[in-house]
């Protein structure tokens, strides 16, 4: 069972990345991440609701019927997703303000709902909390180095705090739309590498001259 756990914990975090590997829910993703504290702000409303939906849907999939189950799901996630959004307008009204309507938009983030239906409403509360915190830190790992990136080399700063030398001239465009493509694709290629970098050394170590 321990492994279990393991298996699905990793799987979102690195071979199933929601935003690098299975590459959906994008448009939060490419819209938000111009600043560092945009892209933490949305990592931590996202891990929150997409954690609690999965444990929920596991909770109740033995009284949920599979005709009526995506509607379910989908008060299921909004209910987690109205608590994140009055609570950052509450205690976060600055942040609140810049993420705009893509708090709200995360009730119907593909991610979400595709892990409520692929996972967590056909396997118990266990795996489904693993899965959860998987993709959670999967996005979330993502998505702040995305912002991280452009910020750094749109504006020169991180967290708004200069980090570049005087010399440096930002280049707007990473603030921009093309810019978030151009970071997620160096994401994509950086993660493709280690990946198969670690197969490679895995192999190796598992490879004996009896194999031959």
């Amino acid at each position: 069972m321990a492994r279990e756990f393991w298996v699905n914990f990793v799987n979102g975090i690195f071979k199933e990345n929601p935003v690098l590997i299975l590459m959906i829910g994008l448009c939060s993703v490419l819209a938000v991440t111009t600043n560092l504290a945009n892209g933490i702000g949305m990592g931590f409303a996202f891990s929150f609701v997409m954690i609690f939906s999965n444990i929920f849907v596991s909770l109740l999939r033995p009284i949920i019927p599979y005709n009526i189950r995506i509607p379910i799901f989908i008060i299921v996630i909004g209910t987690f997703t109205t608590i994140t959004d009055l609570v950052m307008s509450a205690y976060m009204p600055e942040l609140h303000h810049s993420l705009g309507i893509f708090i709200p938009l995360i009730v119907v983030n593909c991610i979400i709902i595709g892990r409520a239906e692929a996972f967590a409403y056909k396997n118990n509360i266990l795996n489904s909390i693993a899965d959860g915190l998987g993709m959670s830190i999967g996005y979330f790992w993502s998505i702040t180095v995305l912002a991280g990136i452009r910020e750094l080399l749109g504006s020169g700063t991180l967290l708004g705090i200069p980090i570049m030398p005087s010399f440096f001239k930002p280049a707007l465009a990473f603030i921009m739309p093309p810019g978030a493509f151009w970071g997620i694709g160096l994401l994509i290629g950086i993660l493709n590498w280690s990946m198969k970098e670690i197969k490679k050394n895995i192999s190796k170590k598992v490879f004996t001259p009896h194999d031959k």
